[in-house]
C-alpha cells in the first residue's frame, strides 16, 4: 500500500518551500495568491489531507504585522514602509506601526505593546539600535530587519541593499571623470555606515587619489555645515567632488556649493546615495545610487513569511542590487575641462 502524501511532497509538486506550504494550510494572510493557489491544487492532486489537530494548534495568528520604523522623516525609510505595507496589504495582514524617531521609553512601550499582542512578527525599518528591547521582541516574535544590519541574532533575517557596491560604484564613476582629490560624507553610526564608507575609500585608495572623510550625521542641515568647511577652502585646496552616504545630506552639499557661488558640477560635483524622490526632481537632478528601496521592503515580508512558518531555520540575508543614477551633478573637474 503506498504512503500517504507528505507536506514535503505537497511543497515539491508546487515548487514551494515547506514552511509555505504551512503557511497556507494554516490559513495565513502572509502568502500571496499564486502560491496560496499552487499548493491548494498540490494537495487536491496528491490528497493531501493534514492533521487537523496539528493545524489548529498552529493556526493561533493576529493576522497583524507589526513595523518599527527609524525615523519617518527619512525619505528612504518611508519608501521602503510604502513597499512593506503594499506586500503585506496584498498579503491580508494588518500592519501596526511604530516610529522609533521618539524617545528611547516611547520606543519601548510599542515593542512591549507589540509582543503583548502576540503579534504575527515585526519589521524594524531602518538602523535600530539593538536596546534590550529591541533584542527581547526580535526573540518573542519572528523579526527581519529592512535597509539595516545592526541586529545580529541567529533568528533575525536581513533584507538590505548592497551598500558596498554601490559606494564602489560612486568612487569608480568620479574616478572615471578624472576627479583626483574626493571626499566623503560618511555617516556616524550604523553597520549600513560603515560598508558605504569603506567600499568608496577602498576605489579611491586604489587609485592612488586622495580621499578625505568627514563623518557627520546624515541630515541636510549637518550635510550643509560639512560642506561649507570642505568647499570654502582655497581652489587647490578643497575637493573637486563630494559623496554624501545619504541623499540628505547630499541636498546640504548643493545648497552649500550655491552658498558659496560655486558652480555643480562645474566646480565640484556631488553624489548622494539611496535616489529619494527629492533627489529625482528636475531641479536637483542629483547623481545617486538607487538603493531599491522597494525590492528592500518587499523582501523583507517575503523572508517574514518564511519565518512565521519556521522559527528555527537558518538566518538569511539578502541584498538587493543597487545601480548608480547619473544626472546633472557630476562631471569632469575643472582640470579636465
Amino acid at each position: 500500500m503506498p504512503r500517504p502524501p507528505t507536506i514535503r511532497d505537497v511543497a515539491a509538486r508546487a515548487g514551494v518551500s515547506k514552511s509555505l506550504v504551512s503557511l497556507v494550510i494554516n490559513g495565513s494572510p502572509l502568502v500571496r495568491e499564486e502560491k496560496r493557489a499552487a499548493v491548494l491544487a498540490a494537495v487536491e492532486e496528491l490528497g493531501f489531507r493534514p492533521s487537523a489537530t496539528a493545524r489548529h494548534l498552529s493556526s493561533r495568528r493576529t493576522g497583524a504585522v507589526g513595523v518599527l520604523v527609524h525615523d519617518l522623516r527619512n525619505p528612504w525609510y518611508a519608501e521602503a514602509l510604502e513597499a512593506v505595507h503594499a506586500r503585506l496589504h496584498e498579503a491580508g495582514a494588518t500592519m501596526l506601526l511604530g516610529d522609533a524617531r521618539l524617545d528611547a521609553a516611547a520606543d519601548e512601550r510599542v515593542l512591549h505593546t507589540f509582543v503583548d499582542l502576540r503579534l504575527d512578527g515585526l519589521v524594524l525599518v531602518g538602523s535600530l539600535e539593538p536596546t534590550p528591547a529591541v533584542l527581547e521582541a526580535a526573540r518573542r516574535l519572528p523579526t527581519v530587519v529592512a535597509g539595516a544590519r545592526d541586529v545580529d541574532l541567529p533568528d533575525v533575517d536581513v533584507s538590505v541593499q548592497d551598500d558596498t557596491a554601490g559606494a564602489r560604484l560612486v568612487a569608480e564613476h568620479l574616478l572615471a571623470l578624472g576627479h583626483r582629490r574626493l571626499a566623503h560624507l560618511a555617516g556616524t553610526t550604523g553597520a549600513v555606515m560603515r560598508l558605504r564608507e569603506e567600499g568608496f575609500s577602498q576605489v579611491v585608495a586604489a587609485a592612488g587619489a586622495d580621499g578625505e572623510v568627514v563623518r557627520t550625521p546624515m541630515t541636510e542641515e549637518a550635510g550643509h555645515l560639512a560642506a561649507l568647511e570642505l568647499l570654502g577652502r582655497p581652489a587647490r585646496a578643497r575637493p573637486t567632488a563630494v559623496f554624501a552616504a545619504a541623499d540628505v545630506a547630499a541636498l546640504g552639499v548643493l545648497r552649500a556649493a550655491a552658498q558659496l557661488g560655486l558652480g555643480v558640477p562645474d566646480d565640484v560635483s556631488v553624489v548622494g546615495f539611496d535616489d529619494v524622490a527629492p533627489a529625482r526632481v528636475d531641479g536637483t537632478a542629483l547623481t545617486t545610487v538607487d538603493a531599491s528601496s522597494a525590492a528592500v521592503g518587499t523582501t523583507a515580508v517575503d523572508l517574514l513569511l518564511e519565518r512565521t512558518a519556521d522559527r528555527s531555520r537558518e538566518r538569511r540575508t539578502v541584498l538587493a542590487p543597487v545601480s548608480l543614477v547619473v544626472r546633472r551633478t557630476t562631471g569632469a573637474p575643472p582640470a579636465h575641462r
